[in-house]
This record gives structure tokens, sequence and C-alpha cells, in this order.
């Protein structure tokens, strides 16, 4: 292409792995920015296919489909944490993957990333790996009950878990969960749950938005609020820890931490999600620059935009039935509705949100 040829803008091609919704929301992000995307995925209907220029309906497990793909694309990111790290180990030898694969690496074991955010000296749950019955047992002899057991990797909204309470069988906890690897983590009297979105430009550069309270019914994100209820010290402390693994990772991209908060004021890391996160989808609607958009500027090398929200909102999750009701909540005034547009409706799949704007800041 010639430089009279050329597009106004940074005239990238962004290639996604993963094609649900996270990647339709970065599709459109970068589109508003030039940045054109590819995505690669295996599901033959995913969301982000309806955005995109182009598609690779493929395994993430091909490498032959991986090489096009690097050959097609400038740069890589990816939607979903469960994307294989050997994938994207594969890419990265090819051209530049923002975050980098050992974002993945770290936040696919949850053993791994407890220990990581420990050593980060950050307060973490107590835990224990469990590979069998009597790692369990030893577990609980140790952390006592209540404690929750999780598989070690590839849990999502509440799957792969159980709650061991006095009186409960051990040992039938660990069939639920399919006798896979896990971690036995002591439960954490916390009195609300917290999340915080970091970005970190690939300068370094590193920003945040406010912390949100999230509201959790059978294990799925329900809403965010902002602002959270908490002060303005544990609010700075929140960013200070997404920050403080951001920076250890060398990250680039948005990055989610989930707290805890406990009684005493203290917050304790959950888990990372090492991508634009649910918790995070009122930005779109009550900030200058949405953690989508964030997103593809940092992986595209461009400035990061403001943090600052304009807006309290609360988002709701649109929940398989949920949706029906998109008609009335497109006539709600202050409300902004995305739909996602999944063609199956099922119970427990997140068919779109809602961000109410319930005050100007």
């Amino acid at each position: 292409m010639t430089t009279t040829e050329r597009s106004v803008g940074p005239d990238q091609i962004i290639g996604i792995l993963g094609g649900g919704q996270l990647g339709r929301m970065l599709a459109l992000a970068g589109a508003k920015l030039g940045l054109r995307c590819q995505v690669l995925a295996p599901e033959p209907e995913s969301p982000a296919f309806d955005v995109v220029r182009r598609i690779t309906e493929a395994d993430y497990s091909d490498e032959v489909a991986l090489a096009r793909f690097a050959e097609d694309v400038d740069i890589v990111t990816y939607e979903f944490e469960n994307v294989p790290d050997k994938a994207a180990r594969f890419l990265s030898s090819r051209l530049t993957v923002r975050p980098g694969p050992r974002a993945l690496t770290v936040s696919q074991d949850r053993v791994v990333e407890k220990t990581f955010a420990r050593d980060c000296g950050l307060g973490v749950p107590d835990f224990e790996p469990v590979d069998d019955e009597a790692d369990l047992d030893r577990a609980l002899a140790r952390l006592g009950r209540p404690a929750v057991l999780k598989t070690r990797r590839f849990g999502y909204d509440g799957k792969g878990q159980a709650v061991i309470r006095d009186g409960d069988d051990a040992a039938a906890a660990f069939s639920s969960i399919g006798r896979q690897p896990a971690i036995l983590e002591a439960f954490v009297p916390f009195i609300r749950e917290i999340s915080v979105i970091v970005v970190r430009g690939a300068d370094g550069e590193i920003r945040h938005y406010d912390p949100v309270e999230n509201v959790h019914r059978d294990g799925i994100l329900r809403t965010s609020t902002v602002p959270a209820r908490m002060t303005p010290e544990q609010a700075n402390e929140a960013a200070r820890m997404g920050e403080v693994l951001a920076e250890k990772l060398d990250y680039v991209g948005v990055l989610a931490v989930e707290l805890f908060v406990t009684a005493d004021g203290g917050l304790v890391v959950n888990e990372m999600a090492p991508r634009v996160h649910n918790s995070g989808h009122w930005t779109e609607a009550a900030c200058h620059c949405s953690q989508f958009e964030n997103h593809m500027r940092a992986v595209a090398g461009l400035p990061l935009g403001s943090t600052a929200r304009h807006s309290d909102a609360v988002m709701e999750n649109l929940i398989g039935a949920d949706v029906e009701a998109w008609r009335a909540i497109a006539a709600e005034s202050g409300a902004v509705l995305h739909l996602y547009g999944k063609r199956d409706q099922r119970d427990g799949r997140k068919m779109g949100h809602v961000t109410r704007l319930t005050q100007l800041t």
C-alpha cells in the first residue's frame, strides 16, 4: 500500500483469539480507532464473527491455522483466559502477543495464580494444592471448615467449585468437581466483593478505573455498581494491588482483579483475569474511554485514554430469559443496552447487559 493509500489512523490489524462477546466488544472498540480485527475461534456461531473483517474458524491447537493467522495480522491479543498458553507462545514466536503468554500461564492455574499474588506481597486466602482425596483430607485438617474446593483450571461463573462445610462429605465434594487437580482455599468471611480494572500501556504507563462492587448469584455476576461502598483508602489500595500484578507480569492491556473486602477493612485477592472483564462493562457507558478501547489502545501501542468516570452506574447482566425485556430496557431513560447477538438463549448464558446511569459526577 502506498503512502497516499494508507488510512488515517493506526492502520493495524489486530488478531483476537476467542470469538465471544468480549472479542466482539474489543473489535467494535478497535473500529473506532481505525483498527481492523480478525478473530480466530473454534465455534462457528461466535458473536464476534459479526463485526470483524475476517474470521478464522479453527481450534487453538491447530498450528497450521495459527501460522496463517499470524501472517494475516500485525499484533495478537485474546479475549478470555482459557486460550491455551501453548497457542499464545506459538504465536509469540512469530509476532507480538499482548498481554504476553506468561499472563495466561499464571492465571490458568489457581495454585500458580495464588502463589504469584502472594509472592507479590498481596493478601490471598490460605490455600493448599489437592491432587487426591488424601491431599484433601490433609488440607482440610490444616485449613479447617468451611473451605472452598476449586478445580485448578478452567472454572468460571461458579463452575468447578464446591464449598465444604461441617458435616459435608469431602470425598463427594471432590467427586462433584470431577476429581480433577484442585485447590482448597480457606473460607474468607468477606462483607462484599469488589473488582478493579487496570490498564497498562506498551510504554509502561498504567491507569485504573474506579473499583466496583459486585453481586453474584449462582456463581454468575449479576450486577456491578460504581462507586463501590468502600473508603478512599481501600479504593487506592485496590488500585495499587492491581498495578502491582500488572507491573510484575510486565503486562500490556487490561487486567481485572477480583477482591474480597473483609470485616476489618482488609483486601484479599480472589482471582485475576488477563483480559477485559464483565465487571468493567459499565465503563463503555460511564467513562470517557471504555475498558475495551483502552485495551485496544494498549495492544496497538497507542496512548492510553482517560479512565475517569463521568457518571455513577449500575451494570446488570442479562442472563437467559432476562434478555426478553430488551425492548422495555431500550425505552428506559438513562439505560444503555448492549446485546451480544447470540442466537441460542438458554439458562445461565449471558445474552447482553444494561448499564443504568444513576448520577452525573
